[in-house]
């Protein structure tokens, strides 16, 4: 061998070693945003959706399998649910500057909204929200890139009006957070009661942040309903309104959309709540409960709404990536679908590795996950409903609707 060729191989040697390097450090550092309320009316119950969603980014970093050998880096941020300009402000800061190439979230549906139209959808990265459920954002321009595990307030509040009329209970007042997801869910609720035979005898919005929500319980309670349907978030208007309605003694029973459903609320309302029903996304499949075995091997202890849907986001994004091979932004809008739907090996939590090897030999994965995903053509599952009552300081699950 002579001296140039011998240099020369040395030289390309070393070229593809830095090349390769480069490649590493570059799958090494994927970053993948979650921005949730982490401050505002939900702050309850989003470190455990965080955990959750980040949970499924642990599992396939661990694997070794993602990318052949890449690991993720989850970036938070909070959408403080209510604030859209503080929440676009942080999306926008996860974009470009942190570089994420997918986020899980937002949380609620109007900071959702503001996030998808404002700067994820122009910057053509991916959202998976698993819990922004206003019927306004199956309609959204999204081109593609707004999905969701959790359903729509449209199948919502009609499934919430069945379990009241099965309870017995024809005569409502309905009470809503004055905001995208509030309104929406008390417009199907109300729609579908009606329908089925009930009267909703006064409606009004409340205002979160408020000190005193007497007038607006008196007003309610003037209807003459004796229970009182509350669409808000469990730890801000919604539960003062509960709170004032049980200091005047306003109803005799309350009804809770799933923006309610927190420990918190039984923590900070005492027993005066039990006998109250509610819904919320969910469900006992094998699925759901592999995952909560999952989640409290992995530290997250709490059973509060969201955490699977959250879980079930994060996966589909790491499955997207392999699936396309790329953690390219476009690339994993172009294979989420594939991955979420049949045809393909049935994958539930857990199974993350298993299903990344699959993508990696070219094969198809339907993965089904702890929430039974299954994503209609604008990217948004139908799901299923737990029937919840407070019993004895807990939330008890009385059906699968």
């Amino acid at each position: 061998m002579n001296r140039y060729f011998k240099k020369t191989l040395m030289a390309s040697a070393a070229l593809l070693g830095l090349a390769m390097a480069s490649n590493a450090m570059a799958q090494e550092d994927i970053k993948v945003g979650v921005i949730l309320g982490f401050t505002g009316p939900i702050e309850s119950l989003t470190p455990d959706m965080a955990a959750s969603a980040e949970l499924a980014m642990k599992e396939a970093s661990d694997s070794g399998l993602l990318l052949g050998g890449a690991t993720v880096t989850p970036i938070r941020a909070d959408s403080t649910c209510v604030d859209a300009a503080a929440a676009t402000a942080g999306a926008e800061r996860l974009i470009t500057s942190d570089n994420v190439v997918a986020i899980v979230g937002a949380d609620c549906s109007g900071v959702t909204t503001a996030i998808a139209e404002s700067v994820a959808i122009p910057n053509g990265v991916v959202m998976v929200s698993p819990s922004a459920t206003s019927p306004a954002l199956t309609t959204i321009t999204d081109n593609g890139y707004f999905f969701r595990t959790a359903p729509s307030d449209a199948r919502g509040g009609e499934v919430l009006a069945q379990i009241v009329m099965d309870h017995g209970i024809t005569n409502v007042a309905v009470t809503y957070t004055n905001n995208d997801y509030g309104k929406g869910l008390a417009d199907s609720f109300s729609a579908a009661f009606v329908n089925m035979g009930g009267t909703v005898a006064a409606t009004a919005a409340h205002e979160d942040g408020k000190a005193d929500y007497s007038a607006e319980v008196a007003a309610l309670a003037a209807s003459g309903a004796d229970h009182l349907a509350v669409f808000g978030y469990v730890d801000q208007g919604g539960k003062g309104i509960i709170q004032t309605s049980l200091d005047t003694g306003a109803f005799q029973g309350f009804i809770l959309g799933d923006g309610m459903i927190g420990q918190s609320l039984i923590d900070n309302l005492g027993d005066g709540i039990n006998g109250t029903i509610g819904n919320v996304p969910g469900s006992d499949s094998e699925g759901s409960k592999t995952f909560d075995v999952l989640a409290r091997d992995g530290g997250i202890e709490g059973d509060g709404p969201y955490r699977a849907e959250s879980y079930d986001a994060g996966a589909l994004i790491m499955l997207a990536i392999q699936a396309g091979g790329s953690a390219d932004r476009a690339s994993i809008q172009a294979n989420i679908m594939n991955v979420a739907n049949a045809p393909g090996e049935p994958i539930g939590p857990g199974e993350l590795a298993k299903a990344l090897q699959i993508l990696a030999d070219g094969g198809d994965v339907d993965y089904v996950g702890a929430t039974n995903v299954e994503l209609t053509e604008v990217g948004e599952t139908t799901g299923s409903y737990k029937e919840l009552i407070i019993e004895d300081g807990a939330f008890k699950t009385l059906s699968i609707r």
